[in-house]
């Protein structure tokens, strides 16, 4: 495959841009209403932490 042209790349930055700019009023109302919400990063991190050391048990087995 040939590599992008310059107008190619410049029309997928504008895009990019376009994109960011399009979803940044919701994005920004998501952030706003997060923060006052509470936090779960121990839901997150509990099972994140079981399955890591799972992995690294059947690692060990080998």
């Amino acid at each position: 495959m040939d590599p992008l042209a310059t107008w190619e790349k410049i029309l997928l930055g504008v895009l990019a841009l376009l994109v960011i700019l399009w979803f940044f009023p919701g994005i920004k109302t998501l952030m706003k209403e997060s923060s006052d919400s509470p936090s779960d990063w121990p839901a997150v991190l509990l099972p994140l932490l079981a399955v890591a050391a799972f992995v690294v048990l059947l690692i060990s087995i080998i």
